[in-house]
């Protein structure tokens, strides 16, 4: 079965969702991204006990972070799903491609500077 989900979503793989980092998650709009997702195993069925469990505090923590800051803080979520729902990811990243879209771009993107005339 082919998925077809928007070709914007960058994927990056971990072992576990418990391995995503505070630092993970901010460094992604430091550098630039307009929003971020986690994809996690269903609560209570995580294969490293509690990671994702972890995920998710860690996300609703930058969460409230990028509100305190000025930044929509639904610009990161997390998301439950077993390994066989594919469709399921497709719908989900569909999802929250839309809800960035409305939202627009990162406001920490940066800005082109200009280049330095000379004299």
């Amino acid at each position: 079965m082919r998925l077809t989900y928007p070709t914007n979503i960058k994927i990056v793989r971990v072992p576990c969702t418990g391995k995503v980092d505070v630092m993970h998650l901010l460094r992604c709009f430091q550098e630039g991204a307009d929003g971020v997702y986690c994809v996690g195993c269903m609560e209570g069925n995580c294969h490293y006990n509690q990671g994702n469990l972890r995920c998710r505090e860690r996300v609703e923590y930058i969460h409230e972070l990028l509100e305190e800051i000025g930044i929509e803080g639904d610009r990161v979520r997390m998301y439950n799903l077993s390994s066989g729902e594919g469709p399921t990811f497709a719908k989900y990243a569909q999802e929250m491609t839309d809800h960035i879209m409305s939202l627009g771009p990162n406001p920490l993107k940066a800005k082109p500077r200009k280049a330095a005339a000379s004299a």
